[in-house]
């Protein structure tokens, strides 16, 4: 039987995160929330819903990925998938089994749950995700042939192809390091279209001017950076 991890970074979540947990299937062994320096109930919420909390204090997505990561290298046990989603309750946890599956039964290397805006509810992506998603993609595909859609948080890849990726980036650029790093790797990929509703309270990223600006710019950062090598 496939062995499967869930890596959830969590910033002050602590309405959402009980949703998320309690609806990821149950194929899941494990479902690791990682508390990035919440100041709420996070990290007990996640906790009484049955997930294993680390604690990470150094305030990034990317911190609060490597640590999961971690925390999981040190097991006796190591899975075969890692899967990664948000805390906010965006996602649709059950469609966890439609994301891996391109794993499990067809060998695939990584997955990307596509945002696909058919199966968007109006107004879940703010205009500055939108085209932040479609120009990074655009980028990649000119630069690098690449035909992903999306940058989408909602993620599965194969345990041991992560480790190969060396993972590096400590804050935003995390989800594009690690699609460009699969470029780079020549691991196969595909997308899954998977729905997607509006997050509970507001996003740490696109919700604030800060936030998207510096997420565009450590995401173009990392794609100019590889077009150079």
């Amino acid at each position: 039987m496939t062995d499967i991890k869930v890596i959830i970074p969590a910033y002050n979540e602590a309405d959402s995160i009980a949703n998320v947990i309690k609806e990821i299937p149950k194929i899941v062994s494990e479902i690791i929330v990682v508390n990035n320096n919440s100041t709420d109930d996070t990290a007990r919420n996640a906790r009484d819903a049955g997930a294993t909390v680390l604690t990470e204090v150094r305030m990034g997505y990317g911190h609060a990925c490597l640590m999961g990561i971690n925390y999981v290298s040190k097991q006796s046990k190591t899975p075969d998938i890692i899967v990664f989603m948000d805390g906010d309750y965006s996602d649709y946890p059950e469609e966890l089994s439609k994301v891996v599956k391109p794993i499990v039964e067809n060998d695939v290397d990584f997955v990307i749950g596509a945002r696909t805006k058919a199966l968007r509810e109006e107004g879940s992506m703010t205009p500055q995700q939108v085209f932040g998603n479609a120009l990074a993609t655009t980028l990649m595909k000119w630069f690098f042939g690449a035909s992903y859609t999306d940058l989408g948080p909602f993620r599965a890849i194969k345990y041991s192809k992560l480790l190969e990726l060396e993972m590096e980036d400590k804050t935003y650029g995390w989800t594009v390091e690690m699609q460009l790093k699969v470029l780079k790797k020549g691991f196969t990929y595909t997308e899954v279209p998977v729905r997607y509703k509006k997050r509970i309270g507001i996003s740490k990223v696109s919700g604030t001017v800060k936030g998207t600006i510096f997420a565009g710019v450590k995401i173009l950062g990392w794609i100019f950076k590889y077009s150079l090598k």
